[in-house]
């Protein structure tokens, strides 16, 4: 037995469904490409963090690449070859706020410590230093134990304790200005000298020196003009 199919005509129903389908599965087929797009232009703004505190926020277009380039490179530059600059780090990641109850100042077990990332920050941002062939005159540092093991950790220099440094957080705000006054004298007295001095401490007192909030193992470099105010000349991004 045999069966023969014969040519049909397709109702206007059938051929609206049919639009439908072809519809739909063209759309399916852009998708892919529209996915791999979307973190690819997420992540070039992710990666392009504004790296001069003049710096306007601005789309992560080429030209502004450029832009944040040079500013980082004018940076590194100035650091190389000029007189009188402060870099203000603060100490590598610590997860935390703060310290815990029961704190003491000579006892690590009792503060919030460098995790093993924050250990391995430090040692990275070290390293750049040393690529960038910063000159470091000196290294002074918070007593606080993240402060000092990032200080150490960088291995740019001899680690010099200073006082005036530590966290601020839980001071009143005379003792906290009177540590900023003598930090800012400090960097004041070095405005004229070769090398950079790098001090290493914690989100509040570079705050309170700049009024900028970096993020751990972020820096501010800073000069003091001639009348003892600090000029923020840039930011140096955590590695």
């Amino acid at each position: 037995m045999s069966i023969t199919t014969r040519p049909t005509t397709a109702s206007p129903d059938m051929r609206r469904v049919a639009v439908l389908l072809l519809s739909a599965l063209a759309v399916a087929a852009s998708l892919p490409a529209a996915a791999h797009a979307i973190p690819s232009s997420t992540s070039h703004a992710a990666s392009a963090p504004s790296l001069s505190a003049s710096a306007d926020p601005v789309a992560p277009t080429s030209a502004a690449s450029d832009r944040r380039v040079s500013a980082r490179a004018d940076i590194w530059q100035k650091l190389r070859t000029g007189r009188g600059y402060a870099i203000l780090l603060r100490h590598a990641l610590a997860p935390g706020t703060g310290d815990p109850a029961g704190f003491r100042l000579g006892d690590c077990s009792t503060q919030r410590n460098l995790s093993l990332e924050g250990r391995r920050q430090a040692i990275a941002i070290g390293a750049q230093w040393r690529r960038e062939r910063v000159p470091v005159d000196r290294v002074l540092t918070s007593r606080w134990c993240r402060a000092r093991d990032t200080a150490r950790l960088l291995a740019v220099g001899t680690v010099t304790a200073y006082p005036d440094f530590d966290s601020s957080f839980t001071v009143s705000s005379t003792v906290a200005q009177r540590r900023t006054a003598k930090v800012r004298g400090i960097i004041t007295r070095h405005r004229d000298q070769p090398g950079v001095l790098v001090l290493v401490g914690h989100q509040v007192n570079i705050t309170a020196l700049t009024g900028m909030v970096p993020s751990s193992g972020a820096a501010v470099v800073v000069k003091a003009t001639s009348t003892g105010t600090l000029r923020v000349i840039g930011v140096l991004p955590a590695v």
